[in-house]
């Protein structure tokens, strides 16, 4: 396993991290015709219940109206 040599500076540390940023969650439409709510993407819909893509769309959960 790779050991450091000598001490990583502050700044240097410092500069590495600033490049970590938490990034927004990206949102994706419901491929349901009848719904079109956004949602994380790769996951149930929690408007309509439905999980997929257009032609694969599969009622996951009972969503109570």
């Amino acid at each position: 396993m790779a050991v450091p040599k000598r001490r990583m500076s502050r700044s240097n540390t410092r500069s590495r991290r600033s490049q970590f940023k938490a990034a927004p969650i990206t949102l994706s439409v419901c491929a349901n015709p009848a719904c079109r709510a956004k949602h994380p993407s790769h996951t149930v819909c929690p408007e309509c219940g439905q999980y997929g893509e257009k032609d694969k769309m599969r009622q996951v959960i009972e969503v109570e109206v």
